[in-house]
């Protein structure tokens, strides 16, 4: 099965993902990539007495159709020495610089291998608090991120990207505001991205403008009582300003946690979708929906039954990974091992939408997004319960929620997560993750500092069978990445392509809210935002996204911070 590979989509494997040899000249094809992460992770069918062959073969064809791809360390590592197949972990901070600095180890192998890292630094006593064994005084979550910061900035993920990592602080921690203004300054922690992790309370607060309690972490003790409605302010400053911080809602989050006997979840990996507990792992894959479509005489429809058939292969597929992957640490394997999440999602869904003709701003367009993800939902849980009764449960199943609600064993704690797809949805060449499309014509900066420009494959094919795509139409959209106005174009065409600053903030959001209320995990989705946007726009969705029962939410306001990797037509703001 050969492709005709995208400038982008071969300039990323070439760069990241295919084999290369001592002088780094690249010796291996994507379908021989394939072959090899096919052939790696089917070996794990050998535990279960299972054919590796054939499963080999399954798992191949999955992949080499673009039908489903795993996270990219799978991808990079399956089949070589380093053998690291997980995406995302999180590690635990424990107030005391020997917990600190070991950390910052793991957190160096940890990326060395591939994944990224998300962290709590909420145990951290504040700034300028007592330390009895030097009687001197803390310096606070915030300074001890730049030294992850700055162990991120030597080391690359995998060799062969820049280490990602989450830094998460409590709302009522005393160093919040703090943390909540350090980007400010845009030198400062340049490897994390940050999110604020928001309690019900808080929100209470916010609600009736009440006063909220600032908490020592060292002895509980009360701090001071501040604005809740300041507080909140000045998080919608700083998106405003940075689009940072981003917001996790824990309560939501640990009210979903399924072994809450084992710990809260206070912290997930870089991009927000994935909650874990400290030192847990998890690997993920996406579903191609463009690849899930059937061309009927009324047009292209949801081929229900080719979904029905790749969730199984991708659910094996991934407890397969956690079966066979080498972990970086000791504690993670155990943890991994012992809860064997997966995270099961989807990409091209804008494409998908397109190619059915509905518009991403539309009630249909939530109301597939429930669809949808509630077909996967149903059927990938059906999948790990059925690979329980042959494997057996995840052995921190006694005592989960599953237990206690006297649910059929699952092999897997979680099975559904919507992750962003950056670098997948480059290689299948369809839209990413659930985002609408940014532009119609983009210029992306990839890994070596390369510039990309790309026209939308889906809006070529669609410009072309409607007639439309004129040379005039073509450079225009190339230059400023949006259809011209000056045109005669249907405004059923105009809505069909409307780039995602140009969607309202709300839709955004319900279509996130959407696929959440399907999602074991969470739902990786930037909220973009028109550089013209107020701040209150900004309140409205935070405010939906936490009546909508979303995990968290990220907002960006285009051309608010320097090095956007991703702007419109030749690199024009949107």
């Amino acid at each position: 099965m050969v492709h005709e590979w995208g400038e982008s989509a071969l300039r990323i494997l070439e760069s990241r993902y295919l084999r290369k040899n001592d002088r780094g000249i690249v010796i291996e094809r994507p379908e021989e990539m394939f072959e090899r992460v096919a052939r790696h992770v089917a070996g794990a069918e050998k535990t279960f007495h299972e054919d590796p062959d054939r499963w080999e073969r399954l798992f191949f064809d999955a992949m080499a159709s673009l039908s489903f791809l795993p996270n990219s360390p799978t991808l990079m590592n399956a089949g070589r020495d380093l053998g690291q197949l997980a995406a995302c972990f999180v590690l635990p901070v424990e107030d005391s610089l020997e917990s600190i600095f070991e950390a910052v180890k793991n957190t160096a192998l940890i990326h060395q291998s591939g994944g990224g890292t998300g962290f709590s630094f909420s145990s951290l006593r504040p700034k300028n608090d007592y330390v009895s064994t030097t009687s001197g005084i803390a310096s606070g979550p915030v300074s001890f991120m730049e030294v992850f910061n700055t162990a991120t900035d030597i080391i690359k993920q995998g060799g062969t990207r820049r280490g990602a990592n989450m830094g998460v602080l409590r709302i009522d921690h005393p160093d919040i505001e703090e943390f909540i203004t350090v980007k400010r300054n845009p030198l400062k922690l340049t490897s994390f991205n940050l999110s604020v992790g928001i309690t019900d309370e808080f929100m209470r607060a916010v609600e009736q403008d009440g006063l909220f309690g600032l908490i020592n972490p060292r002895n509980a003790s009360l701090v001071n009582k501040i604005s809740a409605r300041r507080i909140f302010d000045l998080i919608i400053e700083c998106i405003w300003n940075s689009g940072e911080p981003g917001i996790l809602f824990l309560d939501e989050i640990n009210r979903h946690n399924p072994t809450p006997h084992l710990g809260s979840i206070e912290s997930t990996n870089p991009c927000g979708e994935q909650p874990l507990l400290p030192f847990e792992s998890c690997t993920l894959g996406s579903i191609n929906l463009t690849k899930m479509l059937k061309k009927t005489q009324a047009g292209h429809e949801i081929d229900w039954d080719r979904l029905a058939e790749i969730i199984p292969l991708a659910v094996r597929f991934l407890d397969d990974v956690v079966e066979i992957n080498r972990y970086p640490l000791p504690q993670v394997e155990t943890i991994t091992r012992g809860n064997r999440k997966i995270g099961l999602g989807i990409m091209g869904f804008a494409h998908m939408l397109i190619l059915m003709r509905i518009p991403y701003a539309s009630h249909t367009s939530v109301d597939l997004a429930s669809k949808i993800m509630s077909f996967i939902q149903e059927k990938a849980h059906e999948v790990s319960c059925e690979l329980a009764v042959t494997r057996g449960a995840f052995p921190n199943f006694p005592g989960s929620s599953y237990d206690r609600q006297t649910r059929p064993p699952m092999r897997n704690a979680t099975v559904t997560t919507i992750a962003p797809t950056g670098s997948l949805s480059l290689i299948a060449g369809c839209s990413s993750g659930i985002e609408p499309l940014f532009a119609l014509s983009s210029t992306r900066i990839i890994p070596g500092s390369i510039s990309v420009e790309e026209l939308d494959p889906v809006f070529r094919i669609v410009a072309e069978e409607q007639g439309f795509l004129s040379r005039e139409l073509e450079t225009s959209v190339r230059e400023k990445g949006l259809l011209p106005d000056d045109l005669p174009l249907p405004g059923w065409f105009r809505d069909l392509f409307s780039p995602a600053f140009f969607i309202p903030p709300s839709q955004h959001v319900r279509i996130q809210g959407a696929f959440q209320q399907y999602t074991d995990n969470a739902v990786s989705k930037t909220i973009n935002l028109p550089a013209s946007v107020s701040p209150d726009v900004i309140r409205d969705a935070i405010l939906l996204a936490y009546e909508l029962k979303c995990r968290g939410i990220t907002l960006y306001r285009d051309q608010s911070r320097t090095g956007q990797i991703l702007t419109c037509g030749t690199g024009m703001p949107c």
